[in-house]
Order: C-alpha cells, then structure tokens, then sequence
C-alpha cells in the first residue's frame, strides 16, 4: 500500500535525523548493494542512502528502479542523498518502543 502524503512528511522528518546506512557507489544498483539494501531495510524499515560523486547515474534517475527491486517506497531524494522504507511486520514491537531505526 503505498504511502500517504501525511505518512511521508513523519517519514522524512524522522529521516533527517538519520545517517545514512547503504552507500551507492560507482557500481550502481549491484545484487550486493541490494541485499544489503534489503537487510538493512528488514532490521530498520527506514533507510538513507548515500550517492557517491562517482556514481554512474544520478540518484533520482535510479531510486525508482532500487525501490522496486527491494519492495520498498522511496520517501524522498535530496541531492545524492535518498530515504528509502519498507514496513517489515515481523519485527517484534511492543507499545512504547521507538522505532527501530531510532535503535
């Protein structure tokens, strides 16, 4: 279900605090890159991605596509810099916890 705009705005607020976890280098978008993509994603559901100046494609150019390929929603892209999410219902959670990517 994709994302509201409402739940995107507390996303990226959340977001900004974060740092990020998956660098994308000059390979792009590798099956390395997206398992890690997809492991982090499954312990943290909220993810920021770095681009790197020798990336071969601009972020917003292939954010989509890394999206896709890992079933998460893109939150946002700034500059080389993108929030990518993907609720994961197996995590343990109990009432007053934070989220897990404040953990």
């Amino acid at each position: 279900m994709p994302l509201t705009s409402k739940q995107r705005a507390e996303l990226r607020a959340e977001a900004h605090h974060l740092s990020p976890l998956v660098h994308v280098g000059h390979h792009g978008a590798n099956d390395a890159l997206l398992q890690s993509l997809d492991d982090v994603l499954r312990t943290h559901e909220l993810v920021k991605l770095a681009f790197t100046k020798g990336a071969d494609e601009k972020p917003k150019a292939i954010i989509a596509d890394i999206a896709a390929k890992v079933n998460a929603e893109v939150v946002q892209v700034i500059g080389r810099t993108a929030t990518l999410y993907r609720w994961n219902p197996d995590l343990k959670r109990k009432k007053d916890d934070p989220p897990p990517w404040r953990g």
